[in-house]
């Protein structure tokens, strides 16, 4: 069956996502959660990806503040990958938005909107690109 792998950059973000991961729990998508940190375990992230599952299909990273873990994640990986940014920090999610929507060519994120919306819409984006599969 194909997963969705959510990755989040920090222990403070376990809430925020759990809104995306009760809605796959009432999908009956199945799913992976993890945090890794572009900046404090970046070989540990690089690593877990290299060896990834091909039951995964679509991965979801959430960021905030400098955000480059939805990049970072992109640049690893061929899968699709949707950016959430978090409503953190002193811009509220703007610094967030911008480093994620702002990536080099060749390396895409389907960026979200900021806060609880975008996390939302991310679970819904990626049950749509799995969906896909059975079409």
């Amino acid at each position: 069956m194909s997963k969705v792998l959510i990755i989040a950059g920090s222990e403070s973000d376990k809430e925020f996502v759990k809104q995306a991961l009760n809605l796959f729990d009432e999908w009956n998508v199945e799913y992976e959660f993890r945090i890794f940190s572009a900046h404090r375990n970046l070989l540990e992230l690089t690593e877990y990806m290299k060896n990834l599952s091909s039951e995964f299909k679509v991965v979801i990273a959430v960021a905030g503040l400098a955000a480059a873990l939805p990049g970072v994640v992109a640049s690893l990986t061929s899968l699709p990958v949707i950016g959430v940014p978090r409503d953190v920090g002193p811009l509220n999610g703007i610094d967030a938005l911008l480093s994620i929507v702002q990536m080099p060519k060749g390396v895409p994120v389907g960026t979200m909107g900021i806060g609880n919306h975008g996390m939302k819409n991310a679970a819904y984006f990626a049950k749509r690109i799995l969906d896909l599969e059975g079409k």
